[in-house]
């Protein structure tokens, strides 16, 4: 691995040309969520295009950034060495970089895939050569975030990941780093006092609940495998607070469970509400990923790809599925409000199901937003706002279409589903002050 003068030099000079504040991000001063070097607020609304750098061409790969810059993806998380060893082309890892860059997309760089820590072939002494190969070609492009880790427990050969960490932050420290644990574990729990450790990340996974498998060291209850909430409340129990967000939850379109073909796959409504779910908890973003994309599976191919069952989509067709299409409406239902305020508000709802039939919530100070998946009725409890009147909004996560409901009292009510009892027709909630005109008239209400 030999760094290019010339590669070095162009990263200086794109750097110099865009401005590197407008690129840098830093965690917020109440640790809970990413922002700017300018105090903006950063909500990240990743992909998983694991294996952009090792299957696709330079033609394909625009195509797929293209469409996650429609998609208002502002990250893409990408596998550097593969599982089986495979290094990438280094010239068209750094052209994904830039091409990403123009479309203002960060590249979360996972280093080296887990199962090359585990079998031994990346040692503590080859993971600090490798850090600094990687700090030294990418620490000047401005969009690089890095993930150590790659589907893996962080207490197998911890020694690889501090070395492999520190001496990226030794040439590096302007990007931030986190680590991608293996399925149903968090970063947290492992790494979350290191001092190379800015953000933690959990992999909630692609089981169904009772899908337990042999997983004996669970971190929430059996039973519980769909409720990613739950890893956010335990990351942040933690201390020193930091960030958190779900790398990598079921996929749209792959099989429940990962691996048996026969099990029915998981749909746009699904991971709907991982992402609400997860957000709503307190998380500072939300991966979505696709079974198709995140292999990038072609036209032909119907073997070695996990759900591959003869019917296998390609990854083009995949773009155009409507999960991936629907993820933009949280990003921009998040940024209609302070972040800094929210925070996770359960105690809104007083007659709570359980399963499918949790009812999430959130609020801020004037503010709250609540997301119903199966649009049963339930209980609010509107006498914990400090106001006389509340002004109550709608929104449809599959369309991200805002309407005004109504007017209510600060009492104890009823919310009544406008659809069928049981239909799986979600629906968000957003609760404000009446008297708060400006951040009422933020919503983008059809006149």
């Amino acid at each position: 691995m030999k760094i290019s003068i010339f590669t070095t030099l162009l990263a200086l000079l794109t750097l110099s040309a865009l401005g590197a504040d407008q690129w840098k991000l830093s965690v917020s001063g109440n640790q809970r969520y990413l922002q700017h070097d300018d105090g903006r607020p950063f909500f990240w609304l990743g992909d998983t295009g694991w294996l952009l750098a090792h299957k696709l061409n330079r033609r394909e790969i625009c195509l797929y950034l293209d469409d996650c810059q429609r998609n208002e993806m502002n990250v893409v998380q990408v596998q550097v060495i593969t599982g089986d060893g495979k290094e990438p082309n280094w010239r068209k890892m750094d052209f994904i970089v830039r091409e990403a860059e123009q479309r203002g997309i960060y590249i979360a760089m996972v280093a080296v895939w887990g199962s090359q820590v585990k079998s031994g072939n990346m040692t503590a002494e080859r993971a600090a050569e490798y850090g600094r190969f990687l700090a030294r070609r990418y620490a000047h492009h401005p969009n690089i975030i890095w993930l150590m880790g790659g589907d893996i427990q962080g207490d197998i050969h911890p020694e690889v990941w501090d070395s492999l960490a520190l001496n990226i932050k030794r040439i590096d420290q302007q990007h931030l780093m986190t680590f991608h644990p293996r399925g149903r574990t968090f970063s947290a729990k492992w790494f979350n006092n290191r001092e190379w450790m800015d953000f933690n990340m959990f992999q909630s996974g692609h089981r169904r609940y009772n899908q337990r498998g042999n997983d004996k060291a669970y971190p929430i209850p059996e039973g519980t495998e769909e409720d990613n909430y739950q890893y956010v409340d335990s990351c942040l129990r933690y201390r020193p607070l930091r960030p958190v967000l779900d790398g990598e939850p079921s996929y749209e379109n792959i099989p429940q469970g990962l691996h048996d073909t026969k099990e029915p796959k998981w749909q746009a409504a699904d991971v709907r509400r991982y992402a609400y779910w997860s957000v709503f908890a307190g998380s500072c973003g939300h991966t979505y990923g696709n079974n198709e994309i995140m292999q990038f599976v072609g036209e032909t191919e119907t073997e070695g790809a996990y759900g591959a069952d003869g019917t296998q989509k390609s990854w083009r067709q995949a773009l155009q599925d409507p999960g991936r299409r629907q993820m933009k409406h949280l990003k921009h239902l998040m940024e209609l409000f302070p972040i800094d305020e929210i925070r996770p508000a359960q105690q809104l709802i007083m007659n709570n199901g359980k399963g499918h039939e949790r009812v999430a919530a959130c609020r801020g100070n004037r503010f709250a937003l609540i997301y119903n998946y199966c649009n049963l009725d339930y209980m609010v409890d509107f006498s914990l706002f400090d106001c006389p009147q509340l002004s109550i909004y709608t929104m449809n996560p599959v369309t991200g279409v805002f309407n005004y409901f109504g007017n209510v009292s600060n009492i104890p009510m009823s919310m009544l589903s406008e659809v069928e009892n049981g239909k799986t027709d979600d629906e968000v909630i957003i609760v404000i002050d009446a008297s708060a005109k400006e951040m009422r008239e933020r919503l983008p209400i059809a006149k």
